[in-house]
């Protein structure tokens, strides 16, 4: 076999491995999707979205508290984690760029994003849950931000190192101050990159499960007070999935799958923003 057949016959073996590996990568994600798609479609009614549930072994009952508490998490959340990763970002690309400090910021952020989010959990607990002796709504949210902040901050630094310098200089020589030129110049350019990165970082947190069950915990019933454990969509779906009622069962399936959609739907609109933007 002369060099030119060998290497062809190779390539034809790297390539027939890599279909078949991404074959077998898709076959279970369609699985997995399917079976959420046909068992939580099913189990869709308006009283999932408008009732409260009912006692364990009883038929009926909805999912408000969780789908309400849930929603407050994640806004909080997103309150708390984009100004930092925004503002973070900022530093990183217009500061301290090309320094050894944003050299280091960006390599732990990096980390953090594949840091496991149970970990995450753990350290809020030990310093917002333990110290005050109870579970509660704002830990959660901060357990999330916590993991939305190096997506974030991330984005914002990738793109706004985007922006050309021509037109910070431009700016400059028209009299503009340093933070007049971020906030009216570059931020505008880049605003479809970092509201794309916001999206992201919403639909990462959107399902985490571990974080909340160290932090905001559960509650079994309709609560908007973040001082105290609330309900969400993960916990409820986790605990609901463990429990031996059908009824529980055919929640759960639904429950995951209007967070798989809203999931999609982030992933989705952020894609089609980046195409818009930037072609």
């Amino acid at each position: 076999m002369n060099v030119e057949k060998r290497r062809k016959f190779e390539s034809f073996i790297a390539l027939l491995l890599s279909t078949c590996a991404a074959g077998f990568g898709l076959f279970w994600l369609v699985f997995i999707l399917g079976d959420v798609l046909i068992h939580g479609i099913g189990a869709l009614n308006p009283g999932l979205f408008m009732n409260d549930p009912t006692p364990a072994g009883v038929a009926g009952g909805g999912l408000r508290n969780a789908f309400t508490g849930q929603l407050m998490i994640t806004f909080f959340a997103t309150l708390i984690g984009v100004p930092v990763g925004i503002l973070g970002g900022t530093f990183l690309a217009e500061y301290a760029k090309g320094t050894k400090t944003a050299r280091i910021i960006s390599v732990l952020s990096d980390i953090m994003v594949s840091v496991p989010s149970i970990v995450i959990g753990t350290f809020i607990y030990a310093i917002l849950v333990k110290p005050l002796g109870h579970f509660s709504g704002w830990a959660g949210a901060v357990a999330l931000a916590v993991i939305m902040v190096p997506v974030v901050l991330r984005t914002t630094e990738d793109m706004l190192s985007l922006v050309p310098w021509t037109l910070r200089e431009a700016a400059f020589a028209l009299g503009a101050p340093y933070y007049k030129v971020i906030t009216q110049v570059v931020y505008r350019g880049a605003a479809a990159g970092i509201f794309t990165g916001i999206l992201l970082s919403i639909a990462r947190v959107a399902g985490e499960t571990a974080p909340l069950l160290f932090t905001s915990f559960n509650n079994a019933y309709y609560s908007l007070n973040m001082n105290a454990p609330v309900s969400s969509l993960t916990v409820t779906i986790f605990q609901y999935a463990m429990g031996p009622y059908e009824e529980w069962h055919a929640q759960a399936w639904a429950a995951s799958f209007m967070i798989t959609v809203f999931i999609l739907v982030l992933t989705i609109l952020g894609r089609l923003i980046i195409k818009w933007r930037y072609k």
